[in-house]
């Protein structure tokens, strides 16, 4: 693999520029791709993903979320990877990155960083919430389309696929239609101003660079409440008090930001199901019988 990566680099002007390798590194920690480290013989260090050519889509639509994510970046708090270039060779598909050296520090900078993008874009006053094509959340697709109400747009395109999906498991979603009614009608009436968002912010998807800057990459961006960014973190764990103290001090989330932590994230925990099964379907299940009974 090594050998072709290698092949595909030299095709690539963008990336090389005459320089010559040294040596290609695997990198662990992908459950969906192969990571690289390019080492170039002048030092220079470039961050590569590589898979299938059949799914190039996915770097597709990842370097276009990185694309946008910058474009609202404050580069004094946060640091998103410039994506170099994507190159296809006979049957690989290649996605090169900037290289960041990350370390583990403080996460206040990380959660202003955040709190600005989220901000600086929600200046846009975009109309609707959504994206422009499908996405990916993982490995499965993020369906794109555009809504005016948010809560129609996260019931039809982000619960209801993901129910839909969950079939081949158990869920009945028939038994869930009035949920979902009273869902997006809850939602509809928060009423949240419209942001981009990374989309899949797991502390595994963020960190800190060895300069202090927060970071942020594998994203899976739309446009939506940002609340959704928020209640992720509280999903898997790895956020400390100093991010949410960092991101609230840029822009306060609102006071009952709180009650809709349960219903943003399950999204991911369908998702979850839907890839891994296991206790993320005993997770899902439960959320759904909790908010059955709730409204």
């Amino acid at each position: 693999m090594e050998d072709l990566i290698q092949k595909a680099l030299l095709n690539s002007k963008k990336v090389s520029k005459n320089f010559l390798i040294d040596k290609i590194i695997p990198l662990g920690g992908g459950c969906i791709h192969d990571a690289w480290c390019i080492h170039y013989q002048n030092g220079k260090k470039v961050f590569a993903k590589s898979n299938d050519i059949d799914n190039i889509n996915m770097f597709e639509f990842e370097r276009e979320c990185l694309l946008v994510l910058k474009r609202f970046a404050n580069e004094s708090y946060i640091c998103i990877p410039e994506p170099l270039d994507l190159i296809t060779y006979e049957n690989l598909s290649l996605l090169c990155l900037d290289w960041i050296n990350l370390e583990q520090t403080q996460q206040k900078i990380l959660g202003k960083g955040l709190a600005l993008i989220h901000k600086s874009s929600s200046e846009e006053k975009n109309k609707d919430f959504g994206w422009g094509k499908q996405g990916f959340i993982g490995s499965n697709a993020q369906l794109g389309g555009w809504e005016s109400d948010w809560g129609t747009f996260f019931v039809n395109y982000r619960l209801r696929p993901q129910l839909i999906k969950a079939k081949t498991w158990g869920i009945v979603i028939e038994e869930y239609e009035e949920v979902l009614i009273y869902l997006s009608s809850y939602l509809n009436n928060h009423h949240p101003e419209i942001s981009l968002v990374h989309g899949d912010l797991w502390s595994g998807n963020c960190g800190s660079t060895e300069n202090g800057l927060g970071s942020l990459y594998d994203p899976a961006s739309y446009w939506a409440d940002r609340e959704v960014d928020i209640s992720m973190t509280k999903l898997f764990g790895g956020f400390n008090s100093e991010f949410y103290k960092g991101y609230e001090e840029i822009w306060p989330l609102h006071k009952s930001s709180n009650d809709r932590t349960e219903i943003y994230n399950l999204y991911h925990l369908l998702n979850h199901a839907n890839m891994f099964g296991g206790s993320y379907q005993q997770s899902s299940l439960k959320i759904l019988k909790d908010l059955k009974c709730r409204f």
